[in-house]
């Protein structure tokens, strides 16, 4: 895999897609998913128990337009030495992150590692725009690690006017997929119960690697956030005032410029 080419990656239930970047004509499917049904109790280290014993939850903090998601992973104590974690945001078209804005997080002292499958439009309204998934990506270091928490700065899209009674749209986020990896075992036939996904080690998207993807204890399904909408009654009295302040303006603006060039 040539690490020049840009892949945009979309998690799937059992295949993570991959397809190239817009100035690349191809689209390839990755063969990912290795599925058994053994009863393992102990895999490189890491009890079956543990691995059950995971939970996941997702808020959002803030309010109007723009918000920060929330995502808190618990683990029992006995978190393996190195232990790196995949979170899989899928974001419904109502809601965008600033890539800019990641970039500088990134470069800042919060190290935010995301990789998104897909250009983002800042400027598109919700019902021109689809969804995307964002990786975000973390280790934990040490016994005592026992808490993940990681935040993501989102922003609200603007919706279609309603002319109705309808005040505000409800757009779900749903929980994250969590995908592990453990340095000392690159084996993934040892995960039998578990569902084997490849997909990009960092956040660089420089090459691949097997995650084991987990079956989630979560906390809540989703989270909703209240977007309001415009009032679509009120477009002709939006269109004709704008009109007219912007004659009132061209009229004062020309006035002023032909007395200057009379006065000169």
């Amino acid at each position: 895999m040539h690490s020049d080419l840009r892949k945009h990656y979309i998690l799937e239930k059992n295949v993570l897609r991959a397809k190239a970047g817009p100035d690349h004509g191809n689209t390839f499917e990755l063969q990912v998913v290795r599925d058994n049904d053994d009863k393992d109790q102990n895999i490189c280290g890491i009890g079956r128990q543990w691995l059950e014993s995971i939970l996941v939850s997702t808020e959002c903090n803030g309010n109007g337009f723009h918000r920060e998601m929330v995502t808190t992973v618990k683990f029992s104590p006995d978190v393996p030495n190195v232990l790196n974690v995949l979170l899989v945001h899928k974001l419904p078209r109502g809601i965008y992150v600033d890539p800019y804005q990641l970039a500088t997080l990134n470069d800042s002292d919060s190290h935010l590692q995301i990789l998104l499958d897909s250009p983002i439009n800042l400027e598109a309204p919700a019902h021109r725009t689809g969804g995307f998934s964002a990786l975000l990506y973390a280790t934990l270091v040490g016994q005592r690690s026992k808490l993940l928490k990681k935040s993501i700065p989102i922003h609200c899209r603007y919706h279609e006017p309603s002319f109705g009674d309808q005040k505000a749209v409800i757009v779900n986020i749903g929980s994250p997929d969590l995908l592990l990896r453990s340095e000392t075992c690159n084996d993934g036939s040892n995960f039998k119960s578990y569902s084997i996904v490849d997909a990009p080690c960092t956040a660089t998207n420089s090459s691949i690697c097997s995650w084991v993807q987990i079956h989630l204890n979560k906390e809540q399904s989703h989270v909703s956030l209240q977007i309001p909408v415009g009032d679509g009654s009120l477009v002709i009295h939006v269109i004709c005032g704008t009109l007219l302040v912007t004659f009132i303006c061209c009229s004062a603006l020309s006035l002023k410029i032909w007395k200057h060039r009379v006065l000169t």
